[in-house]
């Protein structure tokens, strides 16, 4: 067998160039919107976090920027916790959480299906995180085509 002659990695290294950007950094222009949908469960991938900063991000680059929850998106919005709401059971348990709220604390709107939350998922309103808006299912389609009008960015997040 060969032997291994480099030192193990520590703490403090790096394997790329991270400081290196291809791409101009875009920033929105006067009025410009954006969407991000998400038709995917809680826990079940990492989507579901990658594109809440998605939405962060967008916003922090002066995008107008809604999230739409609905489908098993609305268990995104949910409160969670153990042994009492709000406790985080576990490293990253309330990751959804933290981030949808700094979302909306820097301005961003989100709206949950009541259908999903409801029929699909046994939870009512209360159940939401506060300041997240529910509507219709039938609003479900209204919204995503009233940002297909504004011409907004629209970010689909779909899982099976």
């Amino acid at each position: 067998m060969p032997a291994v002659t480099k030192e193990a990695h520590k703490d403090g290294d790096y394997f790329v160039d991270y400081e290196e950007k291809v791409f101009e950094d875009v920033k929105a222009d006067e009025g410009e919107k954006a969407l991000v949908t998400f038709h995917t469960v809680a826990f079940e991938g990492s989507i579901g976090l990658v594109n809440i900063l998605n939405a962060i991000r967008l916003a922090r680059k002066g995008y107008e920027t809604s999230i739409l929850l609905y489908g098993p998106g609305v268990t995104l919005g949910i409160q969670r916790g153990f042994p009492t709401l709000g406790d985080e059971a576990f490293p990253g348990h309330q990751n959804f959480a933290k981030n949808l709220n700094r979302f909306m604390e820097e301005g961003g709107k989100i709206y949950a299906c009541r259908f999903a939350l409801q029929a699909l998922y046994g939870h009512g309103e209360p159940s939401l995180l506060p300041g997240i808006t529910p509507i219709a299912p039938q609003d479900v389609l209204d919204c995503i085509l009233l940002h297909k009008k504004d011409n907004a960015v629209i970010i689909d997040t779909w899982t099976v």
